[in-house]
């Protein structure tokens, strides 16, 4: 069959990630809520700062505002995993980065599967970050196998989505037929179950080791525990949150407020108690689990190795002094007082290597035809008007800022740190293909806007001296 009759990776994507949102608003009503406002805080926003908003069109950002959200979803097996980006595969979504959380006390190691090239993030930009249960960190062996055995049993994929997964990787592509078949039955693995497949003894016995071992284990299937619409500000609409009679977590988890936003800045409204079912004679029995919640983002700059190292650093400087991490009513205080070393204006930033550049042609730019421009550096093309520099958006996630909104989640003795050790190599295996390196990614999105540049600028003299 030929490609034109296939519906595009970004297509389907799109169609996946609306049907999610339809399905997780009629879940979570709050999530609705949390939907108007932050579309009523970036209409705020852009009507009071026309430059903001020029800058999001010409680079084409600002329509995909109202399509950003990401998901999370946590897995429990091997096999899961290695199913999950198959499926995700389908929507042209890649895995990218590799993160621990067990050092953060979330016995999970993780990845972010997202579209990677800059033209498919503008067509739609949703990402999934997924999780990977370690069971290796439940201490007592017999409940660790007790676990393992649960899961063993249970099948997270419908028939369905699985066939066409197969037609998918057979033929290279779906019939829009194929794929509207394919959203319906995918969205069937993320969907909640208020009947969880063990009874509450069993359950009880896993939350006591961590209730995010429990939200993994008892359940059918990696239900969607949060979808996160993006704002262009995050502090207003955390101060607007309990208004709207949503109750937000503490602190915004990642870097302070800044003129000029870098990397990620989240928060979230306190997860849901929700009627649940265990197992046992007759009808069950009814209980309560805590799993699901409300998140926002506020994204920026995507830092270079170089600017990534400096905001770790001023970042432990900060959660490492007197013990306090993110705790205390001066926490943000100290937050600003520590980031006043990281430069907050693009210019320093783009000089000091600290962050990653896209490069567009100004109206000076496509009008001259001096020779040798493609060859100047882009600092000099930019110094003399030929082009404008924007900040490429960080697409991925910050470990200690998901290991802080799990945290916020779920509460209990159970945030404590286990003992670091990374198994990288081991999620590599699960997954079966290898993680990008995000870093690898901005460089490469950096390099193909200079390489356009430069074509664009010959291009120009050719055409000039024909």
């Amino acid at each position: 069959m030929s490609d034109a009759h296939f519906a595009t990776a970004d297509d389907i994507r799109t169609r996946f990630s609306r049907t999610m949102s339809d399905m997780y608003r009629s879940e979570v009503p709050q999530y609705g809520t949390l939907m108007e406002l932050v579309a009523d805080v970036n209409a705020a926003t852009l009507a009071a700062d026309p430059a903001l908003k020029a800058d999001l069109e010409r680079t084409d950002d600002l329509e995909r505002i109202d399509l950003e959200r990401h998901g999370a979803i946590r897995l429990g097996t091997a096999e899961e995993l290695f199913t999950m980006r198959r499926l995700f595969a389908v929507m042209g979504m890649e895995p990218v980065g590799y993160y621990d959380l067990s050092v953060a006390g979330v016995p999970v190691h993780s990845t972010a599967f997202r579209p990677v090239r800059e033209e498919n993030l503008a067509r739609n930009p949703f990402r999934v970050f997924t999780s990977l249960l370690r069971l290796d960190l439940i201490e007592n062996e017999k409940l660790r196998s007790e676990a393992a055995a649960i899961l063993s049993r249970r099948r997270i994929f419908t028939p369905g989505a699985l066939a066409l997964i197969e037609r998918f990787e057979a033929s290279g592509g779906l019939t829009s037929e194929e794929a509207d078949d394919f959203v319906r039955e995918a969205v069937e693995t993320f969907r909640w179950h208020r009947e969880a497949t063990v009874d509450a003894d069993t359950y009880h016995r896993l939350f006591k080791v961590h209730r995010l071992i429990a939200d993994v284990v008892c359940f059918k299937g990696p239900h969607i525990n949060h979808l996160t619409p993006r704002t262009l500000d995050i502090d207003a609409v955390q101060a607007e949150m309990p208004a709207r009679g949503i109750a937000a977590k503490d602190v915004i988890e990642g870097p302070p407020t800044r003129r000029c936003p870098i990397l990620l800045r989240q928060t979230s409204f306190k997860a849901l108690e929700e009627p649940v079912v265990f197992r046992g004679e007759g009808e069950g029995q009814a209980g309560t689990h805590t799993a699901r919640f409300g998140e926002i983002e506020q994204r920026g700059l995507a830092l270079t190795r170089k600017g990534r190292a400096l905001y770790d650093r001023l970042l432990a400087q900060v959660r490492d002094a007197g013990g306090q991490g993110n705790a205390g009513a001066d926490y943000a205080a100290r937050l600003a007082e520590a980031f006043a070393a990281f430069p907050d204006d693009y210019e320093t930033l783009r000089r000091e290597g600290l962050g990653y550049f896209r490069f567009v042609l100004t109206d000076k730019g496509r009008s001259d035809v001096s020779a040798g421009l493609d060859s100047l550096s882009m600092e000099a093309l930019e110094a003399a008007g030929y082009v404008e520099a924007y900040p490429i958006v960080y697409e991925d996630f910050l470990p200690v800022s998901a290991a802080g909104i799990f945290q916020s989640n779920l509460g209990g003795e159970e945030q404590r740190s286990y003992a670091g050790h990374a198994s990288k190599e081991a999620f590599v295996q699960a997954l079966g293909a290898p993680v990008a390196d995000e870093f690898a990614v901005y460089e490469e999105a950096e390099a193909r806007a200079i390489a356009e540049v430069r074509a664009a600028l010959r291009r120009k003299l050719h055409d000039s001296a024909a």
